[in-house]
């Protein structure tokens, strides 16, 4: 969509999604079949060198997409609290700067695990991440795990939370306002029928869970992919605690799942993205019935929660 569609390579939240996109698909690619492979053979699919590659793309490709989203997630921000301040606040030259800092910020913590050698085989995972395998260096590992963790899951977390429920608190206000407007429409239209007051009160109903739906949504899939896999990589600092080999499995597949999720949470969720896909599929089809200028794309923002777009 961002290849075809001029309108969405003028929007500066554009450029995150390429990049999430970037670090899910070389997750799909390089990090997923070997995991396969290591779940099918019970041992070490690759050589030395190559699991230690495999496992420093895989650190750095996940923190990267956590920062991704964090970074989507304050460009809504922006969009929706600060409407008429965005293009000045939100620039291509500050998504740019964001995206820098996420490669700088996701690059160095696989630099310091493999110069450590704290990337091998992991067996409870059946992948090549992050590893310990000298008891001598438990506690700078665990030191170096905690920080890893906190300055990528959680501070990303923490960004989603805050920006997204500043964008709910102006989607609920919008709302309200527009309930307002329409009951009193309804008072005002005394003949009106039935049926269509009916539906007008169910389209105010919709309208206010909406936003609550796709924040849910938002956060909600951020923290079942990736929470499981955290907390039990920080459960298993603890030297008495051992990490059943199946929960390791799930809990892995579940971070990758977060990659099959993203393209219909952050993309498809959006209007706009849905109609550049119709009209990619109607021209490979060598079918028009979608104009490819028949859709509006000023911000993307999340006014579409609580406000009729005219399509």
């Amino acid at each position: 969509c961002f290849v075809y569609s001029t309108e969405i390579r003028k929007q500066v939240a554009g450029v995150f999604l390429v990049n999430l996109s970037f670090c899910n698909l070389l997750l799909t690619v390089l990090n997923m079949p070997f995991t396969l492979l290591g779940i099918l053979r019970s041992q070490q699919p690759l050589g030395g060198c190559v699991c230690k590659a495999v496992g420093f793309l895989e650190t750095f490709l996940t923190s990267n997409a956590m920062l991704s989203m964090a970074a989507l997630s304050i460009d809504k921000w922006i969009a929706v609290v600060f409407p008429l301040s965005y293009t000045s606040k939100m620039r291509y030259k500050d998504a740019v700067i964001l995206v820098g800092y996420s490669w700088l910020h996701s690059l160095t913590f696989p630099l310091v695990s493999l110069f450590y050698s704290w990337v091998d085989y992991n067996s409870v995972y059946a992948s090549c991440t992050l590893h310990l395998k000298e008891e001598t260096e438990r506690r700078r590992f665990t030191v170096f795990t905690i920080v890893f963790h906190s300055t990528s899951f959680m501070l990303s977390l923490v960004i989603l939370c805050f920006t997204y429920l500043k964008v709910l608190k102006v989607a609920r206000f919008h709302c309200k306002r527009i309930d307002i407007i329409t009951m009193q429409t309804l008072v005002l239209l005394v003949d009106i029928h039935p049926s269509v007051k009916q539906r007008c009160l169910n389209e105010q109903k919709r309208r206010r869970q909406r936003a609550t739906k796709k924040i849910s949504i938002f956060i909600g899939s951020f923290v079942i992919c990736f929470g499981p896999y955290i907390i039990t990589r920080l459960i298993e600092l603890i030297p008495f605690v051992t990490i059943n080999y199946y929960w390791g499995i799930i809990s892995k597949c579940l971070t990758y799942s977060k990659a099959a999720s993203d393209p219909f949470v952050y993309s498809l969720l959006r209007q706009q993205y849905k109609k550049v896909l119709i009209n990619i599929v109607n021209r490979i089809l060598k079918r028009d019935l979608y104009p490819s200028s028949g859709y509006n794309s000023s911000l993307d923002t999340e006014n579409d929660y609580c406000l009729h777009r005219t399509n």
